[in-house]
């Protein structure tokens, strides 16, 4: 009976299982579950630590099936690690959360998350309560997040001077690979989102921004095309390369002619009837042409794919095509060019024509590939960012980076409050939250002391991987902080010879900071409030 369970007996003497399988699983209680979890996320913190900052370090990822991603962006880096323990997975989820709503500080955020519940071990192993501990931290974050909003700057987003927009994405693109032209790409990123963003709704719609990357060239050659860029080519080689004052047809539906939705059978008896199928297929092709001639299209677009036949009586009548755009290339077009997507040739008109001033075949290098370039659209509110580089790896870290950099302005667009990087903001939190640690006469100043000393794991790990004594440099910054009253001091990662963040402007948003510590800080509660873990065994039988 043991394999079932343990065996009881109710007051009538019947037995009744208590819990099955008991012995197949595994169990930790107590202290020793808090332990598990803290060691967990202490080892997923400590993998990121080391790719914080300008000077941080990247990180390959080899898939399962051999592909290789070379990045050090926090979320990409969880989300590729084959994560087994269910604590570590927590903190995947808890870059992704900051991955999704603010784009950036997803490294910020793991590493202090694990240097938090590193804090709580040493207060646990006092023998201070966990729930204490968890109600101590929400009281130094409230304590925290007082002080961003105190230490904030403001940064009005002007159309005319982008300059401290461009100033905040280079900090943001400061530790990516693309470094070393983190300026160009910088100002591809803020005239991307000033041309698509609504600054009386303080809005910005990623769908308007498209990201398209070919390898070759060099990354100098990145580039931001007013319009759209389409990885497609026109159907026959003898089009013309170049379409001007173009007016396309958006279409949806094949150049065919119409087939029955059902299914069908069409027998062909004799040379006659064939010979009326081929005559009718061909009076079908140039009524199909004829009726985009009609609405004055100079260009057409089209979902599907058409024959040969249909290619060559295209290129006969002089209307250049293209053949199988995706289906979100075909509306950001629409959306560009401010044509309508047309489901039937019967519905074409000339208002539901898409416009743009020129429609051009750009060519690579001596590869053969082609790409389509929509430019001077309609409505100019449609954007693409094109990304060269030296290979698959690189044009892939440059997409995440640029995204990265895109979300930052978005958020300065949507709150343009600011603080100063470089660990600047971790430090002043971290003084003011030791300072009201000292008001409070309850056991919870423990835990926000704790708590103020996890906040200098961020410049603590800025210092290190700068190659900077790391104890010695944040005790000095901390020591200025607090002498000159200055919250703008930070590390200086660059060695620009100045700690000053306002003077080497670095810059990062109040709504990352902010997320960050609130993020970390409920993610911290939630595992400190686990006190049994109960888990399938490894199905052995318990034996």
């Amino acid at each position: 009976m043991s394999s079932m369970g343990s065996l009881a007996f109710d007051e009538f003497g019947r037995p009744f299982l208590i819990l099955r399988d008991q012995e197949n699983q595994t169990r930790l209680t107590g202290l020793d579950a808090q332990k598990s979890h803290i060691l967990a996320a202490k080892a997923v913190a400590s993998t990121l630590r080391t790719s914080l900052g300008p000077k941080g370090l990247d990180k390959m990822m080899v898939g399962s099936d051999g592909d290789v991603t070379i990045t050090n962006d926090g979320a990409t880096i969880l989300q590729q690690m084959d994560v087994d323990h269910q604590i570590a997975k927590l903190l995947v989820q808890l870059s992704k959360s900051q991955d999704d709503e603010i784009g950036d500080g997803t490294t910020g955020v793991v590493v202090l998350a694990g240097a938090l519940l590193e804090q709580a071990e040493q207060l646990l192993d006092r023998g201070i309560h966990p729930i204490r501990v968890a109600d101590g931290y929400e009281m130094a974050a409230q304590a925290a997040v007082n002080e961003l909003d105190r230490i904030a700057d403001s940064f009005p987003v002007d159309l005319e001077n982008p300059e401290p927009l461009i100033r905040t994405a280079m900090t943001t693109l400061s530790s990516k690979i693309i470094n070393k032209c983190h300026r160009q790409m910088a100002e591809i990123a803020v005239n991307a989102i000033l041309a698509v963003a609504d600054l009386e709704r303080k809005d910005v719609d990623f769908e308007l921004i498209k990201v398209e990357g070919k390898v070759g060239g060099q990354m100098e050659e990145t580039l931001l095309v007013k319009g759209v860029i389409v990885d497609k080519d026109f159907s026959h080689p003898q089009m013309p390369r170049e379409v001007k004052d173009a007016k396309m047809a958006i279409l949806t539906c094949p150049f065919e002619p119409p087939k029955p939705k059902t299914k069908h059978k069409l027998d062909v008896t004799s040379v006659e009837d064939y010979k009326k199928l081929r005559q009718y297929e061909q009076e079908k092709f140039e009524e199909m042409v004829q009726q985009v001639k009609d609405t004055g299209a100079n260009l057409v677009i089209c979902q599907w794919g058409f024959d040969d036949e249909a290619n060559h009586l295209l290129l006969q009548r002089e209307l250049p095509a293209v053949r199988w755009v995706g289906g979100p290339e075909i509306e950001l077009i629409a959306i560009a060019t401010g044509g309508r997507i047309v489901p039937r040739f019967s519905e074409l008109t000339a208002e539901k024509l898409g416009r743009a001033g020129v429609v051009k075949e750009l060519s690579f290098g001596t590869t053969k590939d082609k790409m389509l370039v929509i430019e001077d659209c309609h409505n100019s509110r449609a954007v693409t960012i094109f990304i060269r580089g030296g290979n698959k790896m690189i044009i892939e870290e440059a997409k995440r980076s640029i995204h990265d950099a895109l979300c930052v302005i978005r958020n300065l667009v949507k709150d343009h409050r600011i603080v100063y990087g470089g660990g600047a903001a971790e430090i002043a939190c971290s003084v003011a939250v030791g300072q009201e640690a000292d008001k409070i006469s309850t056991l919870e100043q423990y835990a926000m002391r704790a708590f103020s000393e996890a906040l200098e794991s961020i410049p603590l790990a800025l210092a290190e991987n700068s190659g900077l004594a790391p104890i010695q440099t944040v005790a000095e910054v901390k020591s200025r902080q607090v002498l000159e009253k200055n919250p703008s001091l930070g590390i200086d990662c660059l060695n620009k010879g100045t700690n000053d963040m306002k003077a080497q402007h670095v810059i990062e948003t109040l709504l990352s900071k902010k997320q960050q510590i609130m993020l970390a800080t409920q993610v911290v509660k939630m595992i400190l409030k686990i006190d049994d873990i109960r888990a399938p065994g490894d199905g052995s039988g318990g034996h």
